[in-house]
């Protein structure tokens, strides 16, 4: 077998590249914006349905390639990515869920996704495809339709008619996080990375604290914890039961994100519990690979074994691993790697699987439905490149 440098940047930069060629000579839309439904070989098999998060997330890889590779293949796909976003908009300027046929089809306003278009809108700034102003105001939005100070959190949906649903997540505001992070360092303003502060304390302590010491996912309108909220769904994509693997390990790299712009001791040492905790229960002793979610009790719940929780969790180690020194993240770098070579990784056509069974058999035949679109696994393979350290 081929052996391999999962600590080489030259690696990192040849998988980027080859995951980008996957989507380069078919997910552009010369109508606008992009496919966003793609079998195993490429093929697409919906030409017409547009996802907010699809959408927001091919913005993420054109200004990511564009800043990392200036490759003219993928160098506009940002600028084509903001331009169509437009098409989402709903009359009071928040972005609607899904599109078909160019017509908004599901205006439901959900905060993971207005999330999105501010972790959007701040990507396509930093390679010159928005403005200050573009950023200001997808904040700005999120602010006035669901964040509450007194709680330090957002909410999470509101309906179609304008009802703000009395449920509560973690997903949002954790990805709301991601999207503060990324807003401070581009415009260099204070406000965003005081924003993440109150997300972090409040999700990866104060409610996590109640959780046992792990973010769960579901909360009533008072923010106490919903036990049973999709119970009989653990395998939901956006709100799924149980406690998310991969979230886990989302949380521990965001906190090393911001410990980087605001060194606070407390956030390395929850990182560490974070990622501890996810790998004891989550990964897979006896096929390899991290499960998707696991239960209060922390018996696997469902042990199906999802992309994103691979890339998310080595791009966390390897956070870990670089600030600490412990020899147990370069461990599960190596692990996370190696597994997910060996089975998540496409070497005939591409990119990533979606899932696989928990002994690695595949289950489907849809390379990037809605809502993939690689940004996880390019997104970790960029971070891990930032954080440095590699060999040549």
């Amino acid at each position: 077998m081929l052996v391999v440098n999962f600590q080489s940047r030259r690696f990192l930069e040849q998988h980027i590249a080859d995951t980008l060629h996957f989507y380069e000579p078919r997910a552009v839309d010369p109508k606008g914006g992009f496919f966003h439904y793609f079998l195993d070989d490429g093929t697409v098999y919906n030409t017409t349905h547009r996802h907010l998060v699809s959408a927001t997330r091919f913005v993420f890889n054109g200004a990511m390639a564009k800043r990392h590779t200036g490759r003219s293949a993928v160098a506009d796909w940002a600028r084509h990515g903001i331009a169509h976003l437009e098409a989402f908009r709903r009359p009071d300027g928040l972005y609607a869920w899904t599109v078909d046929h160019g017509h908004i089809e599901d205006a439901t306003v959900m905060a993971y996704g207005q999330a999105f278009v501010l972790l959007a809108q701040a990507h396509a700034f930093s390679v010159g495809c928005a403005t200050r102003q573009d950023v200001e105001a997808a904040f700005a939005r999120m602010n006035d339709a669901f964040f509450s100070a007194a709680d330090g959190a957002y909410a999470d949906e509101i309906t179609p008619d304008g009802q703000l649903l009395d449920y509560r997540g973690q997903n949002a505001n954790m990805h709301m996080c991601e999207a503060c992070l990324a807003a401070y360092e581009f415009t260099g303003e204070v406000r965003y990375l005081d924003r993440a502060e109150v997300l972090i304390e409040r999700f990866a302590f104060d409610l996590a604290d109640t959780a046992g010491g792990l973010v769960w996912e579901h909360y009533r309108a008072d923010w106490s914890i919903d036990w049973d909220y999709n119970k009989n769904n653990p395998g939901n994509i956006f709100k799924p039961w149980g406690f998310q693997t991969g979230h886990q390990t989302e949380w521990a790299k965001l906190l090393m994100m911001a410990h980087q712009h605001r060194p606070q001791n407390g956030w390395v040492d929850r990182a560490v519990h974070l990622q501890q905790e996810a790998y004891r229960h989550g990964w897979d002793a006896q096929h390899g690979g991290l499960i998707y979610g696991f239960a209060p009790d922390r018996s696997p719940c469902d042990s199906d074994k999802y992309f994103w929780v691979q890339a998310e969790s080595f791009a966390s180690a390897w956070r870990l691993w670089r600030h600490t020194g412990e020899a147990e993240f370069l461990k599960q770098y190596q692990a996370l790697w190696q597994w997910s070579w060996l089975h998540m990784v496409d070497h005939q056509h591409g990119a990533w699987f979606r899932i696989l069974g928990a002994d690695g058999r595949k289950l489907e035949n849809t390379k990037s439905p809605a809502g993939k679109v690689d940004y996880h696994t390019m997104g970790a393979c960029w971070d891990v490149l930032a954080v440095g350290g590699l060999d040549d």
